[in-house]
């Protein structure tokens, strides 16, 4: 039976002690419930780095908080969470060392789960946070392309694995799995596009290009790919004009749309005022986390299952 792989990439500030993630259970329990087709299966591909660095975060947190100031401050849990996390996580990936050891991660998990995909098999990708960042540098970014350095052949082997763009592993784009879909939540990629300017080795534009001209040539339709913003999310941002000046000429081949969710709840009608206040970013974890349970989201999903 043909089947579509869900493949999920969480974001920062995600932590998991246990046999496997079980961060996007939820979301996979709701897409399972309302697929009607079933002349295709579902395959969950929960993929998971956020114990690389964890280590090291713990250790900075311990010697900040040997600081007699720090009983003083304001937001504690604020602090040694989501910005720590954050902002831990991020520096972590940039890096190109710390950054190789989660490409590692990545490829092992994905490599094992889609080992035996058939040619009637699709891939889903759904990112949330900074996951959408991870995903756009493996598949795109040149900074990955120097064989002497590390990171390369991970990065050129997942490369490998998809239809419309080559690693190092084969010389043709007309192999590897269909990308049916992205779905990108709570996503952060305008903030990181600000050290991808022309000539930068984390500029995505002409991978991005010819890897939509290749797909569209195969599929002869648009490249779905929503992306979903929590109007509370401090981390959201809306990207579809972004991307079609990074994709160029080839944007035509994309059909991207940034969509609002739980924007019409009462909860929300009545917080409105208070939108722009101080309180509304104190909350903003809470909006961040929402898409992994959220009707909305799955229901947008599952349209392209």
């Amino acid at each position: 039976m043909p089947t579509d792989y869900l493949m999920f990439i969480h974001g920062v500030d995600t932590r998991y002690h246990g046999l496997s993630p079980t961060y996007a259970d939820q979301l996979f329990a709701k897409l399972q419930k309302s697929k009607t087709d079933n002349s295709r299966r579902l395959s969950k591909v929960a993929l998971y780095w956020g114990d690389v660095n964890e280590d090291a975060e713990n250790r900075l947190l311990k010697t900040m908080q040997k600081s007699a100031t720090w009983k003083n401050l304001w937001f504690q849990n604020f602090r040694s969470n989501q910005i720590l996390e954050f902002v831990g996580d991020a520096a972590l990936y940039i890096s190109r060392y710390l950054g190789a050891r989660v490409v590692k991660q990545l490829k092992t998990d994905a490599e094992r789960a889609i080992a035996n995909f058939q040619p009637e098999d699709r891939l889903h990708l759904i990112t949330h946070s900074w996951g959408t960042v991870i995903l756009l540098d493996i598949l795109f970014a040149p900074r990955w392309n120097e064989a002497n350095l590390d990171g390369y052949a991970d990065v050129m082997d997942i490369r490998d694995k998809f239809f419309g763009i080559t690693g190092q592993g084969r010389d043709t784009t007309q192999e590897g799995i269909v990308l049916a879909s992205i779905h990108t939540m709570g996503s952060p990629i305008p903030l990181f596009s600000l050290t991808s300017n022309d000539g930068s080795t984390n500029d995505i534009s002409q991978n991005l290009q010819r890897f939509l001209a290749n797909l569209h040539e195969q599929q002869q339709r648009k490249l779905p790919w929503r992306n979903y913003i929590h109007p509370g999310d401090p981390i959201a941002y809306p990207i579809k004009e972004l991307m079609a000046d990074l994709a160029g000429e080839s944007s035509d081949f994309l059909d991207l749309e940034d969509i609002l969710t739980e924007e019409a709840g009462i909860i929300n009608f009545m917080l409105k005022p208070l939108s722009q206040n101080i309180l509304a970013i104190i909350q903003g974890g809470e909006a961040h986390g929402s898409y992994w349970n959220s009707d909305q989201v799955a229901s947008k999903i599952s349209q392209f299952i």
